[in-house]
C-alpha cells in the first residue's frame, strides 16, 4: 500500500534576540531550511542552517566568515505522537506538523551526509526519496 506523503518546505526567519542582560541574551541565529515529510504515523524533517542573516547582525563582521561555515546541516529527525523507546521525553505538548503530543530525536551527523551528498549533489527531489527512507525506518520498520 503507497503512502501519501505531505511535503512541507519551510525557511524560517533568523532572528537576533541580544541583550545585554546575559539571562534574557539568546544569540542571534540564521534563516532555517526545513523540509518535513508527514505521513499518518508521523513525520520526518531534514534541517540545514542557510547563513542568511539579518543585515545589522553582518554589520562590521567580515563576509568570509560566513562562508566558512554556512551552510550548515544542522539535522535528521522524527517527530512522532507516541514514545518511539522506553523513556523518551516528550519534546512538546503542540507540535507544528502532528497537531498534538510530540517525540522527537534526530542527528545533526547524518544531516551533515544528507545536505552534501544528496542535497548539493542531487537537489531537492532526491532528498524527498530519501525523507520517504527515513519515514519507513522510522515508522513502517
Amino acid at each position: 500500500m503507497e503512502i501519501k506523503f505531505e511535503r512541507i518546505t519551510e525557511i524560517l526567519p533568523a532572528w537576533d534576540k541580544r541583550n545585554s542582560d546575559p539571562k534574557l541574551d539568546y544569540g542571534i541565529h540564521c534563516c532555517d531550511l526545513r523540509m518535513i515529510l508527514k505521513g499518518p504515523k508521523g513525520a520526518v524533517q531534514f534541517v540545514m542552517a542557510t547563513g542568511w542573516h539579518l543585515p545589522k547582525v553582518k554589520e562590521g563582521v567580515p563576509a568570509d566568515i560566513y562562508k566558512e561555515i554556512y551552510p550548515l546541516a544542522m539535522d535528521i529527525g522524527y517527530h512522532s505522537p507516541k514514545p518511539m523507546y522506553d523513556g523518551q521525553n516528550k519534546m512538546s505538548s503542540e507540535c507544528p506538523y502532528l497537531g498534538g503530543e510530540c517525540y522527537y530525536d534526530g542527528s545533526g551527523v547524518e544531516a551533515d551526509r544528507v545536505m552534501n551528498d544528496i542535497l548539493i549533489a542531487e537537489g531537492s527531489e532526491a532528498v524527498w526519496k530519501y525523507l520517504e527512507g527515513c519515514y519507513a525506518r522510522q515508522f513502517e520498520g
